[in-house]
């Protein structure tokens, strides 16, 4: 089972930039689908960025086209999240999360398309 931490939450100012990164455990990495996810108080948890297992594709939330890009490092068993010129409505806990790639042929936006999520880290955007 891999176990997922984030890092790199906090607090910024609008129009500021921050980095989420998301360590694995295990050597199964290069295999899941890995998806960054966020939750306001009071709002479904939502999926903010996908990058595909076994090539470069990605999904980002309409909201976030253009500021935020999901990278991976397979060699690191890291995904990152690099957000820029945020808003104060992307305030949130943001999760990282893993999905088995080879069952499907396209990417996972679903809460329960994921079988292993991280703690969480907060970011605040506030100024």
């Amino acid at each position: 089972q891999v176990q997922l931490v984030e890092s790199g939450g906090g607090l910024v100012q609008p129009g500021g930039s921050l980095r989420l990164s998301c360590a694995a455990s295990g050597r199964a990495f290069s295999s899941y689908d890995m998806g960054w996810f966020r939750q306001a108080p009071g709002k479904e948890r939502e999926c903010v960025a996908v990058f595909a297992w076994n090539s470069g594709t990605t999904y980002y939330l309409d909201d976030v086209k253009g500021r935020f890009t999901i990278s991976r490092d397979n060699a690191k068993n890291t995904v990152y999240l690099q957000m820029n010129s945020v808003k104060p409505e992307d305030t949130a806990v943001y999760y990282c999360a893993a999905a088995i790639g080879s069952i499907r042929n396209y990417l996972p936006t679903r809460r329960y398309e994921y079988h292993a999520w991280g703690q969480g880290t907060q970011v605040t955007v506030s100024s």
